[in-house]
Formats: C-alpha cells, structure tokens, sequence
C-alpha cells in the first residue's frame, strides 16, 4: 500500500455559483479587474528572469595556458577570468595601434 496521500478532490463552481463569485469580485474596491492597458502591459516572468543579454556576448573556447600564467591569474582572486581577458584586450589594442 502506497504511504502517499491520496490527492483532494477539486470541486469546481456551479454557473450560478461562478456568476456571485464574479460579482463579488467585481464589487469588491481592492480586488478591481485588470484594464486592457494593464493586461496588455503584463510580460511573461520568464522573460524578466535572469541577466540581459549584451550586446557583445563572450565566445566559449578551450585554450591552453601555462601553468604560470593560470596560477597568477588566479591568486588575483574572484573575477580572475574577466582580469585575463582584459590584459588580453590591451595587448590587442596596443597591437593595433602598432600597425
């Protein structure tokens, strides 16, 4: 025999009762049907959930370092990866600036 309890029953509202449940609703100030402004305006939450995408987003790839070079970055502490990535970026920038 199973040890989970059996799930409750939904009983769902006669017309006549959905009808009073309705107005009720309606006649209540602090519970006022949404406008088509308002519904119009709503967004999925799963839309609003996370970071926003940027507009230049990172590629993933595998590299290899040296043992040296990995151990410095990463005494440096949290964020080691975006501080790498900058000293990269300067390198590029002061290569261009070269030719």
């Amino acid at each position: 025999m199973s040890k989970t309890p059996e799930r409750p029953s939904i009983k769902m509202p006669t017309a006549a009762e959905d009808r009073a449940i309705t107005e009720a609703a309606k006649a209540d100030p602090d519970a006022l049907p949404l406008t088509p402004q308002q519904l119009k305006a709503m967004v999925p939450l799963r839309t609003l959930r996370g970071r926003p995408r940027s507009e230049n987003p990172k590629q993933l790839v595998s590299v290899r370092y040296s043992q040296e070079v990995l151990a410095y970055f990463k005494s440096t502490g949290e964020g080691w990866q975006a501080r790498m990535d900058s000293v990269l970026k300067e390198y590029v920038a002061q290569q261009a600036r070269r030719t």
